[in-house]
């Protein structure tokens, strides 16, 4: 059953004509009539000309504008890169007794970085982190010897996108009390990211078909994109 304030909300606005991203914020902010600061959200529809099995995306994008979130940092690596992970304020550091916590199911963390040589023992613990998408990868750049430079950009606005099972993506770009220009400057980033990584996939025409945006708890606009991506 939809809520009093959802009723109150634009109907039917999947139907109308695409716009761009400048001038629909304003109208995305409008909407967001909770008492919680929304999120502002992406969901990219993958063209369904591909398989299921033949898109698999993986990547990661620094947010020029933040993400107005604070990510809770693990990291394992040798006893001599402790200090090093601490003075970048890595929230959990550790080895070998780290490794064992997340063996039993201590996952108080919100993104985990290794460091090559360590990566032989976690790689072990894939059922533990696999299925919470915490396992490093070496092209997400979480498994690393820069340490510092790890977790500086997770804790700077580091996004992962990710297609789900269907092939789509779906992320935020930040708050609805951003400022408009931080929202586009995210928007343009992820958009540049998923160009890069298009070159990397064997598809038949274009990779998205459709983007649209809305806020946590409220309705979705199509957005018209400037090329075709």
């Amino acid at each position: 059953m939809k809520s009093k304030r959802y009723k109150k909300l634009p109907i039917n606005t999947k139907e109308m004509q695409s716009v761009s991203l400048n001038n629909i914020l304003s109208q995305i902010k409008t909407n967001c009539t909770t008492k919680f600061d929304e999120s502002i959200d992406l969901s990219f529809r993958i063209n369904n000309k591909q398989k299921k099995s033949e898109i698999n995306l993986r990547t990661v994008v620094n947010m020029p504008g933040g993400t107005g979130k604070s990510v809770k940092v693990a990291v394992v690596c040798e006893d001599t890169k402790y200090e090093e992970a601490k003075n970048v304020n890595a929230d959990i550091v550790g080895g070998d007794e780290l490794i064992e916590k997340i063996k039993n199911g201590d996952l108080n963390f919100e993104k985990l970085i290794c460091t090559p040589s360590m990566m032989i023992k976690l790689s072990k613990l894939g059922k533990v982190l696999g299925p919470k998408g915490l396992m490093p990868n070496p092209k997400l750049g979480t498994v690393t010897n820069d340490i510092a430079k790890a977790v500086n950009e997770a804790k700077a606005g580091q996004v992962e996108i990710r297609n789900d099972k269907d092939g789509n993506i779906g992320l935020s770009i930040g708050k609805k009390s951003f400022e408009d220009e931080k929202l586009i400057k995210n928007y343009n980033a992820v958009i540049e990211s998923l160009e890069k990584e298009k070159s990397n996939l064997t598809i038949k025409g274009d990779l998205v078909k459709q983007v649209f945006i809305t806020s946590s708890m409220g309705v979705s606009y199509k957005i018209k994109m400037d090329k075709s991506l």
